[in-house]
């Protein structure tokens, strides 16, 4: 699969999980939106390096957030991603072990 085309199906999925939190009850739509994140896309997807947007936005992303991401079967492929990994390091930000 092409880069530009992973890039728009991370894109995709950031956008339906953030309606489908919003939809969820209970749910902490205001401070778990992966739609944040779309600066992160290029640099997870397409194992190109971390921006400084994408590093500020990891950077005021609430940890808790990515635990949540981590249980959702549409998030968790990017969020536990080798590349993932890689960027989160880069960016000096730690991986919340939930």
């Amino acid at each position: 699969m092409a880069a530009a085309s992973r890039a728009s199906l991370v894109l995709f999925l950031l956008v339906a999980s953030a309606v489908l939190s919003l939809l969820a009850p209970g749910a902490s739509a205001a401070t778990c939106a992966p739609t944040q994140l779309t600066p992160c896309a290029p640099a997870i997807v397409g194992n190109a390096a971390p921006t400084a947007a994408c590093c500020a936005r990891l950077k005021a992303h609430p940890a808790s957030c990515f635990c949540q991401y981590k249980k959702n079967p549409n998030m968790q492929r990017y969020v536990n991603s080798p590349n993932a990994k890689k960027v989160f390091a880069a960016c000096k930000v730690p991986l919340p072990k939930c």
